[in-house]
C-alpha cells in the first residue's frame, strides 16, 4: 500500500492507494493530537506502508516519528517536488484531499527512498543555529530602533562613539540615554562608568561627550525617550548574553561531533559555520559526489540559451540552499585573503580574466569540494600547497 498525507498545523489529510495504485476508500482528515494519530495508524494497518509527505516546517515532525516507530517507511518531499510533479499532471484544484492524493501517486510512480532523521547531535545544532538566527535577527531590529532613538536625541553622539552595537555604546546609553541626561552629569562620573566588566570610558571621551550634550539640538527630548533607550540597551545587553551563550553551547556539540572538529581543520571554517554545514546537511558525505553537494548547496552556473537569447555568461542557479551560501559567504571571502590554498586559486581565475564575483563563486565551490572530501574521506583538511603542489 502506498500513501500520501497533506501536512498542516491542526490537521492532516491521508490518502491510501493499493498495489496497482487504485485508490482506497476517501481521503481522510485526522487531528494532531493521540486520536487523530490512533485513526492514522488504524487505517495503515501493520503491513509497512511507503508514506509519502512534505517537509513543511515543523508540522510533519510528530507525524515522522509515529510512523517511523510503528514500522513504516517514510519519504520526506522538498514540496517544489511534489508541486512539480501535480504540474506535470496538469492538475488545476487543489485541495488538501487533492495534495494527499497525489502525494500518494508520487509513491506509487516514482517509489521514493524512505527518509532517515539525523542524529541528536545535528537536530540541536540545526535548533540552535535557527534559535541564534532569531535572537540575531531581533538584536539588529533592536538597534535600528536605537539608532532612531539617538538621531533624534542626541545625533553627536555617533561622532564620537562609532557603533550602536558595541558594549561601550550601550553601557553609556543605559545610564545616559539622552542628549539631556549626558548634559546633566559630570565628565568625571562619566568617566568612571565601566563597560566590557573591566573597561572604562575614560576621561578624554567623557569629556567630549559632556561638551557635545551641551550643544546638542536634541536635548528638549525628554523622559519618553530616555525610558525606550534604557529598555533598548537592557535587550540589547540580555540578547548578547544569550547568543554568548548559544556560541559557547555550539562550540561544545562541535568539540564532541567527529565530522565537526574534522570541518574545523578547512582553513577560515570555524565553529559557527562548520555547525551550519551540520546543521544543513548532516553529513556531506551523504551526496553521491561533491559536485551534488555544490548543486544542494546551490554553487552551480544556469545557462540559459533559446531562440534569440544567447547568453555568453551563465548565471547562479537559483535553487539550493540561500541559507548555507550566506553563511559560507566570510569565510570564502577570508580564505581568498589569507590562505594561500584558495588566494592561489582566486588569485589565478582573475588573472585569466574572471570577473570579481565569478571568481569569488568558483573558490566557493572549491571550498566545498574541500569540505566533501574531508567528510568522505574522514580524514583533516591538507591544503594541496603544503604537499609542494600549486593549490
Amino acid at each position: 500500500m502506498f500513501a500520501g498525507i497533506d501536512i498542516a498545523s491542526e490537521r492532516h489529510v491521508l490518502a491510501r492507494l493499493d498495489e496497482q495504485g487504485a485508490p482506497i476508500g476517501k481521503p481522510t482528515p485526522f487531528s494532531e493530537d493521540r486520536e487523530g494519530y490512533d485513526t492514522l495508524l488504524r487505517l495503515l494497518g501493520p503491513a509497512p506502508v511507503l508514506v509519502v509527505m512534505e517537509a513543511t516546517g515543523h508540522y510533519w515532525k510528530n507525524v515522522f516519528a509515529v510512523l517511523t516507530a510503528a514500522g513504516h517507511d517514510v519519504a520526506l518531499l522538498n514540496p517544489l517536488v511534489s508541486r512539480r510533479f501535480q504540474d506535470a499532471k496538469l492538475e488545476r484544484t487543489k485541495t488538501d484531499a487533492i495534495d494527499a492524493t497525489a502525494l500518494a501517486r508520487f509513491g506509487f510512480e516514482r517509489r521514493p527512498s524512505p527518509s532517515h532523521l539525523h542524529d541528536e547531535a545535528v537536530e540541536n545544532l540545526r535548533e540552535l543555529v535557527r534559535h541564534r538566527d532569531r535572537l540575531q535577527q531581533d538584536f539588529e531590529a533592536r538597534i535600528l530602533q536605537l539608532h532612531r532613538l539617538v538621531d533624534l536625541t542626541f545625533p553627536e553622539f555617533t561622532r564620537y562613539v562609532h557603533g550602536l552595537d558595541t558594549r561601550l555604546a550601550t553601557s553609556l546609553l543605559a545610564d545616559y540615554p539622552t542628549a539631556r541626561a549626558f548634559a546633566a552629569a559630570t565628565p568625571r562620573r562619566i568617566a568612571r562608568l565601566r563597560y566590557a566588566r573591566t573597561r572604562l570610558v575614560g576621561a578624554e571621551l567623557a569629556e567630549q561627550l559632556v561638551n557635545a550634550a551641551k550643544r546638542s539640538i536634541g536635548q528638549h527630548h525628554g523622559a519618553t525617550y530616555e525610558m525606550q533607550a534604557r529598555h533598548i540597551c537592557q535587550d540589547l545587553d540580555l540578547w548578547r548574553e544569550r547568543l554568548a551563550e548559544i556560541d559557547r553551547d555550539i562550540a561544545r556539540i562541535i568539540d564532541g561531533h567527529e565530522l565537526g572538529k574534522l570541518l574545523l581543520t578547512v582553513n577560515s571554517i570555524g565553529p559557527q559555520t562548520a555547525a551550519r554545514i551540520i546543521a544543513a546537511v548532516g553529513d556531506p558525505a551523504r551526496f553521491k559526489s561533491a559536485s551534488a553537494f555544490a548543486a544542494y548547496v546551490g554553487v552551480v552556473p544556469g545557462l540559459k540559451q533559446s531562440g534569440k537569447q544567447n547568453a555568453r555568461r551563465a548565471k547562479l542557479a537559483p535553487l539550493g540552499n540561500a541559507r548555507l551560501r550566506r553563511a559560507l559567504w566570510m569565510p570564502v571571502l577570508g580564505a581568498v585573503r589569507r590562505d594561500p590554498w584558495l588566494q592561489n586559486f582566486f588569485d589565478r581565475l582573475k588573472a585569466s580574466g574572471k570577473p570579481h564575483k565569478v571568481a569569488l563563486i568558483a573558490a566557493m565551490r572549491k571550498m566545498l569540494m574541500a569540505i566533501y572530501s574531508v567528510a568522505k574521506n574522514r580524514r583533516p583538511f591538507v591544503p594541496i600547497t603544503e604537499q609542494g603542489r600549486a593549490a
